[in-house]
């Protein structure tokens, strides 16, 4: 009888352990099937497909954030920054921050960004700096998952070049499969748009 307790528990442990390697399998997959699909819409020039596959509000949040950051930086560059005065320039740098990442954000501004590298208000001739051109990556699956690091259960971020200052992007998993949350911009680039900011 002992024989077979044991017996019955090692099956369940088989089954369980076999349940987990076949769930982790569906959901790298998925990871790679979705960056991969997200890469060919950037080739393409697909506006609207980038656009379905993108979470724009948490795109534009964490764009958001790192401008939000060089711009603390930029103030506290000659002197340092009291408590109130970064509250209030966490106000105002976050609304005109936001408001220019709405304009990076347009439809054609994103799809150039993905498929050029080009950080740019194509509409005001501005552009802000470089980071490596997603239509460019090796969609290859040793080579995406060598760029590819897990950053929460439900999300992942991709190494866009060799470097940080190539840049990167994030998917987070949605009900429906996973979306682009995260476009991580180079220093210099996050430098140029938090000077074409105004300081009050």
């Amino acid at each position: 009888m002992a024989f077979f307790g044991k017996f019955k528990a090692m099956r369940w442990l088989i089954g369980i352990i076999v349940i987990f390697l076949v769930s982790l399998m569906l959901y790298v997959g998925s990871a790679v099937w979705s960056a991969k699909g997200l890469v060919e819409a950037v080739r393409s020039g697909n506006g609207g497909e980038i656009l379905a596959r993108t979470d724009l509000p948490r795109v534009k949040r964490s764009l958001t954030d790192q401008i939000l950051a060089a711009y603390l930086d930029r103030l506290g560059a000659k002197r340092p920054i009291k408590p109130l005065e970064r509250m209030l320039a966490n106000t105002y740098g976050a609304s005109i921050a936001d408001s220019l990442i709405s304009k990076l954000l347009t439809e054609e501004n994103l799809t150039n960004l993905l498929r050029t590298g080009a950080v740019a208000n194509i509409s005001q001739n501005a552009q802000f700096g470089n980071l490596a051109s997603l239509a460019s990556l090796d969609t290859s699956t040793l080579r995406l998952l060598s760029r590819i690091s897990p950053v929460k259960l439900v999300e992942f971020a991709i190494m866009l070049g060799d470097d940080r200052d190539s840049g990167g992007v994030s998917l987070h998993f949605e009900g429906d499969g996973w979306k682009l949350s995260g476009i991580q911009l180079p220093a210099t680039a996050l430098r140029a748009l938090a000077e074409s900011l105004p300081i009050k």
